[in-house]
């Protein structure tokens, strides 16, 4: 047996409050290529925090990526107004150096190998372990955090998030090409990302104890050094005392992000209400999750999932309704039923992953247009 195990301290939050995260790609103005030139957007924009002293605009593994976050909010329509400002700021500092802003989960056309890396202990430590994987992480996402009060609810909530996993990949899906070449997938970002060692899908531990033991087994053996090291498409973030929801590709709209911000955070608190009132709020066998993970990358917002343990299955679209409708008197508490409205309407607008086919199928496959459509998406 090794050393006694530590303590994960969760203060908790009081509130259930929300902050997101927002990875977003600098591309040249002419040639619509990636732009290695975050260090001179950095320089420009200066030390920019929030409110609560939170940086608002931090450095990524690659050098073509600026990461905008919010401070700590209460309402999903104060945090993107938070986002919007700090875009504008970032914005401005990228225009003279022949820079736009670009979002969404993969860049069609660009190569990994033209890529220069960040250095950092941290990112240093990465690469040298991941080695070509590591390379390859050419990919942006969005990553929303919502305050949870106690330690022993997080697993319950998190467990029970995994039912509308496809959900939210399907909405968000916008990573179809990459390297020149159409994948078949509507988000191939979400399987490149899982092939880092502590990517993919978060273990279903039933209380906090058992992921004490985990954390301690897995610093132990080297597998991570600090909890930041353990990238799951959901996790705990027990120093801010949220969930973190990493399971969104790259949004290129503020519309967007706004309805899946609070789809996230509605669901979040639905959850913990749950809990309070006694429920048991259920698991999703894990190789269902698996599979669920796998339609929605494939097929985006044609996918079919599994929708509990006796294996039925049903369209994801379909399924979402349902699921929006429940969630309609919390996203009212909340204060965010416009962008939780929004949420149905990204099917029949099409997903950004629908959308750029379009626009490559209507201008002959020509990628610089479709880099084109996704800036002029942001700028909006």
């Amino acid at each position: 047996m090794g050393g006694a195990i530590e303590n994960v301290p969760f203060p908790g939050s009081p509130r259930p409050t929300i902050g997101i995260e927002w990875e977003v790609a600098l591309v040249d103005k002419v040639t619509r290529d990636l732009s290695n030139t975050a260090a001179a957007v950095f320089d420009a924009v200066g030390d920019l925090r929030a409110w609560d002293g939170t940086p608002q605009v931090t450095k990524e593994l690659l050098r073509n990526t600026v990461e905008i976050v919010t401070g700590v909010h209460d309402t999903v329509g104060a945090a993107v107004d938070d986002l919007s400002g700090t875009m504008d700021t970032v914005r401005r500092a990228a225009d003279p150096l022949g820079v736009d802003l670009f979002c969404a989960g993969t860049h069609p056309f660009a190569q990994w190998s033209a890529q220069q890396l960040t250095r950092s202990p941290h990112y240093d430590e990465l690469i040298e372990r991941t080695q070509w994987w590591g390379r390859q992480m050419m990919i942006w996402g969005v990553h929303v955090h919502v305050g949870v009060s106690h330690r022993e609810k997080v697993f319950p909530i998190l467990n029970a998030l995994l039912f509308t996993y496809p959900h939210l990949l399907a909405l968000s899906a916008s990573s179809p090409m990459w390297a020149g070449s159409d994948t078949g997938y509507a988000s191939n970002r979400t399987l490149m990302f899982q092939q880092l060692p502590t990517a993919g899908l978060p273990f279903q531990f039933e209380n906090w104890g058992q992921f004490e033991r985990f954390v301690h087994d897995q610093m132990q053996t080297g597998v991570i050094e600090q909890l930041g090291g353990m990238h799951w498409d959901i996790r705990p973030a027990p120093k801010w005392g949220t969930i973190e929801v990493r399971i969104c590709d790259g949004i290129s709209t503020r519309a967007e992000l706004a309805a899946l911000a609070a789809f996230i955070h509605c669901l979040i608190v639905d959850l913990d209400r749950r809990i309070d009132e006694g429920e048991d709020l259920g698991t999703l066998p894990p190789w269902h999750v698996q599979e669920n993970k796998w339609r929605a990358a494939r097929y985006g917002l044609d996918a079919i999932v599994i929708t509990d343990s006796d294996n039925s299955e049903r369209l994801v679209t379909d399924d979402l309704m349902d699921v929006l409708n429940r969630l309609e008197p919390t996203a009212k508490r909340l204060g965010c039923s416009d962008e939780l409205s929004y949420v149905a309407e990204i099917p029949q607008r099409g997903a950004s992953y629908q959308r750029q086919r379009k626009v490559a199928a209507a201008t002959q496959g020509d990628l610089i247009a479709v880099v084109d459509a996704l800036v002029q998406e942001l700028y909006k």
